[in-house]
């Protein structure tokens, strides 16, 4: 199984003390120290699933991609359908970032770059 992320939206203009109750649930190929593993998505990426999750609004399944390219030879992002780039939702270098609870992560979603802080982290 992989690793279990919840990331739950930080503080920021919109919301100055953050939202418990918006951001998102990764099932995500990350190594022992926290960080995303291309090889492991390659090998699991059926798996990596995303479930976006935002008050007041429909949940939205997608799936965590890694498309060549990009900051450190990488982008990683969440696409909810194959057949668009259009809703597709590129995180901020977060193949440098850890995955780990209390560190941050940023996710660009309808032209506007928010902030997520690594809420839980649940390894099986």
């Amino acid at each position: 199984m992989l690793p279990h992320v919840t990331l739950t939206l930080a503080r920021g203009p919109d919301f100055p003390d953050g939202s418990v109750d918006r951001g998102y649930e990764i099932d995500a190929p990350i190594d022992a120290d926290g960080q995303l593993d291309p090889a492991l998505w390659l090998e699991q990426r059926v798996r990596c699933r995303v479930r976006r999750f935002w008050l007041g609004e429909p949940n939205r399944d997608g799936r965590l991609v890694h498309r060549q390219g990009g900051f450190g030879g990488g982008t990683w992002l969440i696409d909810y359908d194959d057949r668009t780039t259009d809703d597709d939702e590129p995180g901020y270098r977060l193949g440098g970032h850890k995955f780990v609870e209390g560190e941050y992560v940023s996710i660009r979603d309808d032209d506007t770059m928010r902030t997520f802080r690594v809420s839980h982290v649940r390894r099986s």
